[in-house]
């Protein structure tokens, strides 16, 4: 089986994250939290009702409305808020090594409409 997440818009970064957190450790758990939020919201509009008992790979595209951002940034914060997201909503059972298998990374850029694309696969 497999499932389509999308997330309108893009999350911080994990340069965004590490700024909060020096800046004050309350403004980094405040970033993780509302943008675990956003996430939730994009899970129960897309994954309504699905609980996944299989172990799954996570085929993730980011897509940027500009090149400015670097990749590996914008990957390393944002799929962990979104497999948080994923295990907090009842989505996934854990994100742990029984459960993800493992995951990919493409990137795009659309000025129009940046968003987060994940295919879910079980496996």
């Amino acid at each position: 089986m497999e499932y389509l997440l999308t997330i309108h818009g893009a999350l911080p970064n994990l340069n965004d994250y590490i700024a909060a957190e020096r800046t004050n450790r309350h403004k980094g758990a405040k970033m993780k939290a509302d943008s675990g939020n956003i996430v939730a919201v994009a899970i129960r509009q897309y994954l309504r009702g699905v609980r996944i008992e299989k172990p799954v790979f996570m085929e993730y595209t980011w897509v940027e409305s500009s090149r400015r951002r670097d990749k590996d940034n914008i990957s390393s914060f944002g799929r962990k808020v979104i497999q948080d997201a994923l295990v907090s909503t009842g989505v996934l059972k854990d994100d742990g090594w029984k459960h993800v298998v493992g995951f990919s990374d493409r990137f795009e850029v659309d000025k129009e409409n940046p968003r987060i694309e994940v295919i879910i696969k079980e496996v």
